[in-house]
């Protein structure tokens, strides 16, 4: 692609957008984008072919159903570059491209659009100007001619212009970087405002929740923020962004999120958001925490990875892959954070607390792939593996998000018992926020390399830890949690039952039997020869049904090391195995204060040690 002519853009008129839902029933957004001063050569615009924080080449230009040119009334000529990528022939005065989006993608990283409500991430729907990135850009939400949208509101974190606050109207993003990371809903939401240290926080929720109690999700969210502010910002408890939006689509099962630089986008079950008719309870229910848990999680990406960035994403490149082997920091560490920030926020305790993490060790242990794939190497195949996963994933990778949680856990126990609970890996993030982060967006900020990560763990540990980066970031080796917590009287206890008979294997369901979704490395399907796909019928003549369950019933009346006969679909052929039954290896992991009632000083910061 021929390079686009620089010129002098300081006084250059803004970058306009204009977004319409024209068709809810056919999910379509008729979008047009006016150039004022477009490049003398021919312009070109892009599209995204990724979304920050989603490492996955998505293609969003597939969406784009049809595209146009003109200037002055007159049809331009428009030439397809690559697969996102066109160049509009060269024109004298303003140019203006309009195109439509189908919108029909229910998550967090793309665009959705229908009679109940409109939503859309900017790399889904905002062509870029290649060479006027850093221009101003402005848009205008445009309501619906639609009869069912006539109630609508417009939430997002863009700063209005024309436009008034939950209004349709125009809205204007500092560069194309900030506009793409203001996603937008629109709908008949409930809407509900807290402030956090001053900065006002919304909650959207579109979809049907009846006796939502949202008196109680402000409260809970505002604990949360309040204590991640005050832990990037001790002193002064100043948050990075002038408002926050917590943007939820309710539906009948779902779960994911996505950060931005001053909201979320989430995506939750109707049945995990707080109701006004469940009994009350001090601490939430297993569903409610996995939603505020979702919360912590992208409210902490506000500063750990949207400020505090790898190198390689300062700025992206959202063409292309942009490869990094940090991403063990970015998504682990917050990973690690997310649920220790309920603790010190008080909306769980200690004991909630260790059974969480216990889940999260025992689902890294249960994989062989840990022992084959380092966090850092997983980072950087987050594009071709991690995001790509297949039936043998777990035998094969390793999730930078749970081993990645843990390393925190493990770096922190270690830095404060190398310090004498003087430090923590508190200090480690806050090194980063002051060094990297807090002056980001003001022009002065930049990325971090992963030796000067290296470089800020030594210096607040006030030794070399570079064994524990060879072993824990780039090997191999499990994590020697046991011994790092005995320090801090805290057991940690595998509590495996053997006893049980088991495949070994992951059992979904499916027509006519049960399907085998994963075979674990070295269990009893693995060493019959079962393999995943393959349909279960019958376990010694006894039909297996359509429940996963009912596999467990079968097999529970035998004993490990028994023998039994299986039958199963592999396509359309049925074939016989002999499975040796093995006890169950899906570990058990228990984590518990080793003085009841005492409690753990690894959960505090040092200073309230």
């Amino acid at each position: 692609m021929k390079k686009p002519s620089q010129r002098k853009q300081a006084s250059s008129p803004a970058v306009q957008y204009t977004i319409v839902p024209k068709d809810l029933a056919g999910h379509l957004f008729n979008v047009t984008v006016t150039v004022a001063a477009p490049d003398p050569e021919g312009q070109v615009f892009a599209l995204p072919a990724w979304i920050p924080g989603s490492y996955m080449i998505r293609e969003f230009a597939r969406n784009i159903v049809r595209i146009r040119a003109e200037s002055a009334g007159t049809d331009v000529a428009l030439t397809k570059l690559d697969k996102h990528s066109w160049r509009a022939a060269r024109v004298s005065g303003p140019l203006t491209l309009h195109y439509e989006v189908y919108a029909w993608d229910l998550s967090v990283r793309a665009a959705h659009l229908d009679q109940t409500h409109g939503f859309f991430n900017g790399t889904s729907v905002f062509l870029r100007v290649v060479g006027q990135e850093a221009l101003t850009q402005q848009v205008d939400i445009q309501r619906p001619g639609d009869p069912a949208a006539k109630t609508w509101r417009v939430a997002t974190a863009m700063k209005e212009l024309g436009a008034k606050r939950y209004g349709f109207g125009t809205y204007v993003a500092a560069n194309y970087d900030e506009l793409i990371d203001h996603p937008v809903e629109m709908g008949d939401f409930e809407l509900a405002t807290f402030k956090s240290h001053g900065i006002p926080h919304d909650i959207v929720i579109t979809g049907r929740v009846p006796n939502l109690d949202m008196a109680r999700l402000q409260a809970d969210l505002k604990a949360i923020c309040d204590t991640q502010i005050a832990f990037f910002e001790p002193t002064t408890k100043r948050a990075p962004m002038d408002r926050y939006v917590f943007m939820t689509m309710a539906v009948g099962d779902g779960y994911g999120g996505l950060e931005h630089r001053a909201s979320t986008a989430l995506i939750a079950a109707r049945a995990d958001l707080p109701s006004l008719a469940a009994p009350k309870t001090a601490e939430p229910g297993e569903g409610y925490l996995r939603f505020l848990g979702l919360c912590s999680h992208e409210y902490f990406h506000t500063w750990n990875v949207k400020r505090i960035k790898p190198a390689v994403f300062a700025p992206y490149d959202l063409q292309v892959e942009n490869y990094t082997p940090l991403l063990w920091l970015f998504e682990g560490f917050t990973s690690y954070y997310d649920d220790l920030m309920l603790v010190r926020a008080g909306i769980i305790g200690e004991a909630t607390y260790f059974k969480l993490l216990g889940k999260t060790i025992g689902g890294v242990l249960r994989g062989s792939g840990r022992l084959k794939q380092s966090v850092a190497d997983s980072s950087f195949d987050a594009w071709s593996k991690y995001y790509r996963q297949d039936e043998n994933s777990p035998n094969a990778i390793i999730s930078y998000y749970t081993k990645g949680s843990l390393i925190g856990l493990a770096f922190d126990l270690t830095i404060r018992a190398k310090t004498g609970g003087a430090k923590s890996l508190d200090d480690v993030m806050l090194a980063l926020w002051e060094r990297f982060g807090r002056d980001f967006y003001k022009g002065a900020g930049r990325g971090v390399t992963e030796a000067e990560v290296e470089a800020i763990f030594d210096e607040v540990a006030g030794a070399r830890l570079r064994t524990q980066f060879d072993r824990w970031v780039r090997g191999t080796e499990d994590l020697p949690l046991a011994k790092l917590y005995a320090g801090f009287g805290v057991k940690l206890v595998d509590e495996r039952k053997g006893g049980k008979p088991s495949l070994d294997a992951g059992i979904g369901r499916d027509p006519i039997g049960a399907k085998l979704t994963q075979v674990h490395e070295g269990g009893a399907a693995h060493r019959a020869g079962l393999s995943a796909q393959d349909v279960l019928i019958a376990i010694d003549g006894l039909r297996v049904n359509g429940n996963p369950a009912n596999v467990d019933s079968l097999l529970c009346r035998y004993r490990v090391g028994d023998k039994v006969k299986v039958h199963a679909f592999r396509r359309d052929e049925l074939m016989e195995f002999e499975v040796t039954l093995q006890g169950d290896r899906v570990p058990g992991i228990t984590v518990s204060q080793a003085i009841a009632g005492k409690k753990s000083t690894s959960l505090k910061r040092p200073s309230a040690v």
